[in-house]
């Protein structure tokens, strides 16, 4: 799109726009789509489980590589009439009303271009922030992993070691112990009391106390082991870590959506209600960037009822505009 102020082909302004062209976004403009909607999804480019070889837990998709899935998705939205444009989002923010009252939007991307949009379903997924230690950075999303769902079943049976990062590390470790019968657990200074300890014992995870100094890396790639700040090397083929999960508002800002904080202490996220409406009229959430726990099976399934949702809030605004019309004619 050029830098211009752009609607539909009609000089209308555009039924949805979509921000965020993962599962969410994409199964949200589908329903708008097949539902006759003008649609245009602003795809950033930068999907959170790009590091990953495949999808995991989704029947029927199981393995399917994340590019393949959302370029399928992709095709699929088009092949309704919806538009995919790539680019970002640098400002989002409600607009003067339609002259029947209905909602208006601009959103403006990077490259000057200004949509006007009477819904936006925001779609932007999350950022995963890893603890700052050394080495572990560089293996994310293939030696390092955080979901035993997403990753379990590829690392299963692997010497691994759980890298403590609060109270939620815990049931991190017992899930993966699921997985494997080599389990270490790095506390990294973090508590633990005596009944978890024993809890460990009695499932065979062996506990390393005190600060974790760096990643060693293996020379024929991948990951080798934990080195403690004393030097002792833990030898590890896989490391799991559970993240802090930020929802990406880069841009939106100005819709002034509210968040909260995980009650674990693990991120935060746009809070939402029954199919992702939000407090700001006109605007709905779907996905991790309100769901931090959401696979993409779920993001999906979040975003064809947002995407329904819309539609549905929609046809009742076309009909008030309709009444509004026939009664002045």
């Amino acid at each position: 799109m050029s830098a211009t102020t752009s609607t539909d082909a009609n000089d209308k302004p555009l039924d949805a726009i979509v921000i965020g062209g993962g599962a969410a976004g994409l199964n949200g403009a589908l329903m708008l789509a097949r539902s006759r909607r003008s649609v245009v999804v602003i795809d950033s480019g930068t999907p959170r489980n790009a590091p990953a070889a495949g999808i995991h837990g989704l029947l029927g998709q199981d393995g399917t590589p994340p590019a393949v899935f959302l370029e399928r998705g992709r095709a699929e939205v088009r092949g309704y009439g919806g538009t995919i444009v790539t680019g970002e989002v640098v400002h989002a923010a409600p607009a003067e009303a339609s002259a029947d009252g209905d909602l208006r939007f601009t959103v403006t991307l990077a490259d000057g271009t200004t949509l006007i949009t009477r819904r936006i379903l925001v779609a932007t997924g999350l950022r995963d922030v890893l603890p700052d230690i050394p080495g572990l950075a560089e293996h994310w999303g293939r030696s390092v992993v955080h979901c035993p769902y997403c990753h379990g079943w590829e690392v299963r049976d692997e010497p691994i070691g759980v890298l403590a990062v609060g109270p939620a590390s815990v049931h991190h470790a017992m899930l993966f112990r699921q997985l494997t019968d080599d389990l270490v657990y790095f506390t990294r200074d973090t508590e633990l009391d005596d009944d978890t300890r024993a809890r460990f014992a009695a499932r065979n995870i062996r506990i390393v106390d005190g600060p974790v100094d760096r990643v060693v890396a293996a020379a024929g790639g991948g990951i080798a082991g934990v080195q403690s700040a004393d030097g002792q090397i833990v030898p590890r083929r896989v490391i799991a870590v559970a993240t802090t999960m930020l929802a990406r508002t880069d841009g939106i800002e100005a819709l002034n959506l509210p968040m909260q904080d995980h009650p674990m202490g693990m991120g935060n996220h746009f809070v939402t209600g029954m199919a992702g409406t939000t407090s700001v009229p006109g605007v709905w959430v779907a996905g991790n960037a309100t769901d931090l726990s959401a696979q993409v099976g779920a993001s999906a399934a979040a975003g064809a009822l947002a995407g329904a949702h819309i539609n549905a809030d929609l046809v009742n605004a076309d009909t008030q505009a309709a009444m509004t019309l026939t009664a002045h004619s």
